[in-house]
């Protein structure tokens, strides 16, 4: 049986609402609100007033992870204290709690078995906390993945620092400091987040839902603290419970678009072999590429 996924081309907070509906999924208990909330300088990225009214909806906690990287990147996310300074300078505190799941240790350790690289994955231990997941997804290239969408945010957006630098690294090092690309190349390192994103999407199975937003399409992701501009025009907000399914549904929006940025935005995905991501999550078995889009 195909997944569904729903779309719509009105991109408005209103319309993220009742995409949310659509789904089906009724969130219940406490809620984890994954988004990406912008690297320091970066342009691009999705305000808090946007997603307002569905992290409303599902009564939600807003949660982030620090990243692995920092001052030689420009980023300041590294660390917890810079890190929350940051959430108060972008709105997010105003409007919301926002929790930094790896803001104190220890990690946690969630096994892999079966998976295609990694052996584990390591997290945010308040992860726990949390009876089910709501995943917001800016659809939007990325540097070393080619594109992020549900599947990105699920694996490297809920992994603790140390686990995101296992998964850059294809499971060589937990070491953040290390230099990545010595370790992963674009065979593994999409496995790789297949692997992690299996973890986060199996552990709050039947209590997740995902919805990417197709805005401001940068080949650049909202960690780019310079991040180049939209090479295209907005696309629409898609929907499901299956993420490798909108994932998938976003990219094939993409390649059969007519927008003359096409192209450039395919170059960064094709040259990172960003769609194997998509091919080894479906391989993995927690979500399916056949899927039947559904216009609202």
């Amino acid at each position: 049986m195909r997944s569904k996924v729903y779309f719509t081309k009105e991109i408005t907070p209103e319309k993220v609402v009742e995409m949310y509906r659509a789904i089906g999924v009724k969130l219940t208990g406490r809620v984890a609100v994954k988004v990406h909330t912008g690297e320091k300088g970066n342009q691009n990225f999705l305000r808090p007033e946007f997603w307002k009214p569905v992290a409303d909806e599902v009564n939600g906690t807003v949660v982030e992870c620090n990243t692995a990287y920092g001052d030689a990147a420009g980023g300041v996310r590294d660390n917890t204290d810079s890190h929350r300074r940051l959430l108060e300078e972008h709105g997010w505190t105003k409007y919301f709690d926002v929790d930094i799941m790896d803001a104190e240790g220890p990690d946690i350790v969630w096994d892999i078995p079966g998976g295609k690289v990694l052996k584990e994955n390591r997290l945010g231990k308040n992860i726990l906390n949390y009876d089910s997941m709501l995943v917001l997804a800016h659809f939007k290239g990325h540097p070393m993945g080619g594109f992020g969408g549900a599947l990105k945010q699920l694996s490297i957006g809920c992994a603790s620092r140390a686990g995101k630098a296992l998964i850059h690294s294809a499971g060589k090092t937990d070491d953040r400091f290390e230099t990545w690309q010595q370790h992963a190349d674009s065979v593994v390192f999409p496995e790789a987040m297949a692997d992690a994103a299996m973890s986060v999407a199996e552990h709050f199975e039947g209590k997740i839902a995902y919805i990417n937003v197709m805005k401001n399409l940068s080949v650049d992701c909202d960690c780019c603290t310079v991040a180049e501009d939209p090479c295209m025009n907005d696309i629409g907000i898609l929907a499901s419970a299956d993420p490798v399914a909108i994932d998938r549904a976003c990219m094939d929006l993409v390649i059969n678009s007519d927008d003359p940025g096409r192209e450039h935005f395919m170059e960064r995905v094709n040259s990172r072999n960003g769609i194997h991501t998509i091919e080894a999550a479906a391989e993995l078995g927690f979500g399916s590429c056949e899927y039947e889009l559904i216009e609202v």
